[in-house]
């Protein structure tokens, strides 16, 4: 089969060598790029098949957050202090979130991928599911080469052409990497982490970071507290939120660190979360829940911060696309319309719990759980 699947793939880069042209790309850089690239069917297999995150999210900020990720965390920015040091001077982004962030997506830079990149870019902007997406990263890492960053046998990564020690994608290395060394290069892939570190530093600067601003602070919440103040919809000052009892673990009013929301990421059983502007700047990394909690706790943790007081539930977990067009359905067969059935849980789907939660006396906290859906059957 994958030969089969292989047999187009020599005509596809002929055809694709005239829109390279077009976007700028050299007949040397393209031939110099593809002198070695080779059709590889796993990156479609993992394309077509990447498992949904379902694992309950305390396993997974168990595994994000480690005793051990967080003591090499912290081992790096005593490494790394000077360069750190200056990242910050210039870009206004601490040292622990920058490395929490390398500790995210490369575990500091032990797992930085292996996979030929043009390669694997090429096989799936062939293959079609994503073409368009992947095409586009594939020019742009044509350009990444063509202006001399880094060479063709050492441009490698992730299967889905994710790069270095803090993963660009190429089209973001292309917007935001910055050389810091001055050598000339903004070399993400080399076992200096220095352009990595400076690069995401560059990227959190340019979608707003605000130095001295937490991503989040876990809250308590008062006896009795209506869950339909949770969301992003309701921003309160943390002076608002404190007349309405909502305090830090510490029971003080949480700082005027500016505008906040609540977010009970595993609904009214599990931690509460005071979120700042700085957790939308992280979620332009990642868009993830679970990712964004992960980078701001273990950014936290590296500076020196307990872990959360309250636990994740240990069987909370995500649904699947599935079952989530299943409680969509029976949500909107027992009267509270969800407005589609898609799998995709959004303002309407949330505000159809909450009329579902309050119509059988639950907590209104929006949360679409297994348990939930284990009733609604």
């Amino acid at each position: 089969m994958a030969s089969a699947n292989a047999a187009g793939f020599p005509n596809w880069i002929a055809g694709f060598r005239s829109r390279a042209r077009n976007a700028g790309i050299s007949d040397r850089t393209f031939d110099a790029a593809f002198a070695n690239v080779s059709y590889l069917p796993d990156s479609i297999e993992r394309d077509r098949n990447q498992a949904e995150f379902v694992r309950p999210l305390a396993d997974y900020m168990a595994s994000a957050v480690s005793e051990t990720r967080v003591t090499t965390g912290r081992e790096m920015v005593r490494r790394y202090s000077n360069v750190l040091a200056q990242i910050e001077a210039r870009f206004d982004v601490e040292p622990s979130v920058v490395t929490a962030v390398w500790g995210m997506e490369s575990n500091y830079g032990s797992r930085r991928g292996d996979t030929p990149l043009i390669s694997t870019l090429a096989t799936l902007a062939y293959d079609g599911r994503r073409g368009a997406f992947f095409e586009s990263q594939l020019i742009a890492a044509l350009k990444i080469l063509q202006n001399g960053d880094v060479a063709p046998a050492n441009m490698t990564g992730s299967w889905a052409g994710a790069m270095g020690h803090t993963q660009f994608i190429p089209t973001s290395y292309e917007a935001y990497a910055v050389d810091f060394t001055g050598d000339g290069r903004r070399d993400i892939w080399a076992d200096d982490p220095t352009d990595a570190l400076a690069s995401t530093a560059a990227y959190f600067r340019r979608f707003n970071w605000r130095k001295g601003q937490p991503w989040g602070v876990e809250v308590r919440l008062p006896q009795g507290f209506d869950f339909e103040q949770t969301g992003r919809a309701v921003t309160r000052s943390p002076a608002d939120w404190a007349r309405g009892g909502v305090v830090g673990v510490d029971g003080r009013a949480v700082p005027n660190y500016g505008d906040a929301t609540l977010s009970t990421p595993t609904g009214a059983g599990g931690p509460a979360f005071m979120l700042f502007r700085n957790y939308d700047v992280i979620s332009r990394y990642n868009n993830a829940e679970a990712y964004i909690i992960g980078v701001g706790h273990l950014s936290d943790r590296i500076r020196g911060a307990g872990p959360f007081q309250a636990a994740f539930p240990a069987d909370e977990r995500r649904l699947r696309r599935a079952e989530r067009r299943e409680l969509q359905q029976r949500l909107t067969d027992a009267g509270f319309s969800t407005g589609g059935v898609d799998g995709r849980i959004g303002p309407n789907s949330r505000a159809a719990i909450r009329a579902y939660q309050r119509a059988v006396g639950l907590p209104a906290d929006g949360h679409p759980s297994f348990a939930l859906l284990q009733r609604l059957r």
